[in-house]
């Protein structure tokens, strides 16, 4: 079944299309971990060529995707085991380094709820660089300690500004060791919305999923590495309408497809996202979890 012009933002979703259409991709890598115990599936796509880069849409590096089908069930327990698992991927993509200092973003607008799990996520970190700039790491009470670092740049109608200009500027002003943009992104199915962590450290491009393209956030454009974490929070209107009729449309060949597809899906239905009712309980939690997640790395939070 074609995606056609379906928007999605997760890397295994890209590569679940060809597999689909049974296309063969050069350059790209799969790796797979389901845990049984904690109910996480784990699955990794390494894009390691050019080839694969332009085949994919996306830049080179490593995309870490986390399915966690309870994660949108108010669970304490399993989403502090999601907080650590994050916590553990996290480590394989930042910098070796004994003290970091780290910039968190929250990118999204925090006035409409889908798009609020970034500013979310940096209201619930533990700030230390302010600290440690007045009373050293001693102000810490630990031998060591990181330095992090927050903002949250709105949107460019709340400022007039592209979120690249704001952030490039506090970066060459604070000198971060890594950046970390959060973000709410956009998925091609209904099952992974809410239930999905996605890690790269291609960095991040605002609004992309949902059609707004924005300048990328990544290491090429903020001269320092860039690690992006992401939740498919809303889903293309048309998706659903293509999911509704897979039955059908597996009964007609493919040009078949394709006209049916372009006389039922109304081109308004492309600009149209949708999101689960629950969505502002979900995202507090989630946000929660992923801040968590990130506290274990940086503040030294008890496990």
């Amino acid at each position: 079944m074609a995606l056609g012009r379906i928007h999605t933002d997760l890397a295994l979703e890209t590569k679940e299309k060809f597999e689909e259409d049974h296309v063969e991709i050069r350059g790209v890598v799969i790796e797979e971990d389901y845990n049984e115990e904690k109910d996480i599936k784990t699955t990794v796509v390494k894009i390691e060529t050019e080839n694969g880069a332009k085949t994919m849409g996306r830049p080179q590096g490593i995309y870490i995707t986390m399915e966690a089908p309870n994660m949108s069930v108010p669970d304490e327990d399993y989403h502090r085991e999601i907080s650590k698992e994050l916590a553990r991927h996290m480590k394989t993509l930042l910098p070796m380094k004994k003290e970091m200092k780290v910039l968190v973003v929250g990118l999204g607008n925090r006035e409409i709820t889908p798009d609020a799990l970034g500013p979310d996520v940096v209201a619930n970190l533990r700030i230390t660089r302010h600290i440690i700039r007045e009373y050293g790491v001693c102000g810490m009470g630990e031998d060591y300690a990181h330095s992090v670092s927050g903002l949250v740049p709105g949107v460019m109608a709340q400022t007039g500004m592209e979120s690249m200009e704001i952030i490039k500027g506090v970066v060459e002003e604070t000198r971060p060791d890594v950046v970390i943009a959060i973000d709410a992104l956009a998925a091609r199915s209904t099952k992974r919305l809410n239930r999905t962590i996605q890690i790269t450290d291609t960095g991040i491009n605002p609004g992309s999923g949902v059609g707004n393209h924005r300048n990328g956030l990544s290491e090429e454009t903020l001269g320092v590495r860039v690690i992006g974490i992401g939740v498919p929070t809303v889903v293309d209107a048309a998706t659903i309408v293509h999911d509704a009729m897979s039955h059908l449309l597996d009964t007609l060949e493919e040009t078949e497809q394709k006209e049916f597809l372009e006389e039922m899906i109304a081109p308004s239905l492309h600009s149209m996202f949708m999101t689960p009712k629950d969505v502002d309980e979900t995202i507090k939690r989630l946000s929660y979890t992923i801040s968590e997640g990130l506290n274990l790395i940086f503040a030294k939070v008890e496990e």
